[in-house]
């Protein structure tokens, strides 16, 4: 499957990221168009197209806006989710960093959508390059007549506001965004009410990620069929994977949602020279592991459901046979134990826990009762918190217990890690099932 840059077409141009270099590959042609019909015509295109979030969940985009009310006399908001820090997932920031008109121009025709004056991007705050060229573009966007009062003569108002986050993982699920921005702890929300009734100041809001929103100046210029064109029949369009961990030339390869791990290792050069391929994630750290016997899965949202895992955001972190499953899993699940606001009792408890048992099972002190345990203790996290951060730390473990029981089987009947290179005997991916 050919890959297909259109997000990312234009990256490595001098000074991609002004507005000059923008307005040379079409830039604003799309708000033009879309500013030309009804807020109802943008929401029908984005529908037919058939976009889906690229944040994870995969819920219908143009669906979520229509959720929107409409004559209810509040302020509507949008507000783009751009607290990109699950391990692994590193697409947002490039797209903002090379191209921020994109998703500037995204924002207007999503506002304009949805019937909203006012408009946020909330960026994770230690990516300081990225909110500086946000600000910077979205200053030459103001200074065009793209942003502020009566935006191309039409009478429509924007403002948009980039918002420095404070560096919470949590802050990346939505309603702990939203509360976030009010001045607030960040913790999420039980809902009902979603957001689309009650979201920032208890206002109708859309939350989307930055690759939903950047993906809707192409596809309202260039129209749904062509956005068809790409892609699956339920999971239309183009998307940026990133690759990552030991491959040979990392980043971000834009394709087609349906291509496989194989193919886009082509692209990549393949596994690092002289290795082999043990264990990858086909959406960041918070989904199930796959293994070798993956790579023809297709890369889109029913196939890699199909297959046991969830496309999450499309962050493809391989690992090859000299990595040990285990501890792999352990760095993840202290991140996870590290990142829980502690608002629900499962994941602010069970993630303390899982961290001991699996720090007990990587330095060969574990018993065989520790897995059992494990498994417990993940269940009892399962479901049964406000968000997804708890279901996100069982997946590599109860993943890798799936494909990779016997590796941590053999931690403690070698008494240690048998991926350490300090030991006598080192183990060379026999473990792996």
């Amino acid at each position: 499957m050919p890959l297909a840059p259109v997000l990312s077409r234009y990256w490595d141009e001098p000074r991609s990221w002004t507005l000059d270099a923008y307005l040379l590959h079409d830039g604003y042609q799309g708000l033009r168009k879309a500013l030309s019909g009804t807020p109802d015509s943008v929401i029908d295109t984005i529908k037919d197209a058939g976009l889906r979030g690229r944040g994870g969940a995969g819920f219908p985009t143009g669906l979520k806006w229509s959720f929107i009310p409409q004559g209810d006399d509040k302020p509507h908001y949008l507000v783009v989710n751009a607290d990109e820090s699950e391990p692994g997932t590193c697409k947002d920031m490039p797209l903002m960093m090379a191209t921020p008109h994109t998703l500037i121009e995204g924002v207007i025709i999503a506002a304009y959508a949805i019937r909203a004056a006012k408009a946020f991007i909330y960026v994770r705050g230690e990516v300081v390059p990225v909110l500086r060229r946000l600000q910077t573009a979205v200053a030459e966007a103001y200074a065009a007549g793209y942003l502020g009062r009566n935006i191309l003569g039409t009478g429509f108002d924007l403002d948009l506001v980039v918002h420095a986050g404070a560096g919470a993982y949590i802050c990346g699920e939505e309603t702990a965004l939203l509360d976030s921005l009010e001045g607030r702890r960040g913790q999420p929300r039980l809902r009902p009410p979603f957001p689309a009734v009650a979201g920032l100041y208890a206002c109708p809001t859309v939350v989307n990620n930055v690759e939903s929103i950047a993906s809707v100046p192409a596809i309202i210029h260039n129209g749904p069929e062509w956005f068809r064109s790409m892609g699956t029949e339920k999971s239309p369009g183009f998307t940026l994977y990133s690759l990552s961990g030991h491959v040979t030339t990392p980043g971000q390869y834009e394709a087609p949602l349906g291509i496989t791990l194989r193919e886009l290792l082509e692209y990549a050069g393949g596994v690092r020279a002289g290795h082999t391929l043990k264990f990858w994630t086909p959406g960041g750290s918070s989904t199930p592991i796959f293994t070798d016997e993956h790579l023809d899965v297709a890369l889109d949202y029913e196939g890699v459901g199909a297959a046991g895992s969830m496309l999450g955001t499309k962050a493809l972190q391989i690992f090859d046979e000299t990595t040990c499953v285990v501890r792999a899993v352990l760095r993840w699940t202290e991140f996870y134990a590290h990142e829980s606001c502690g608002k629900c009792t499962p994941c602010r408890e069970g993630t303390y826990w899982l961290v001991q048992i699996l720090q007990r099972l990587e330095s060969g002190s574990g018993t065989e009762a520790d897995l059992t345990k494990l498994l417990d203790i993940s269940d009892t996290i399962l479901g049964k918190s406000f968000c997804a951060l708890g279901d996100g730390a069982t997946s590599p473990i109860m993943s890798s217990l799936k494909y990779f029981r016997d590796e941590y089987l053999a931690h403690f009947d070698q008494v240690g890690c048998p991926f350490d290179p300090h030991r006598s005997i080192l183990a060379t991916g026999a473990y792996a099932s």
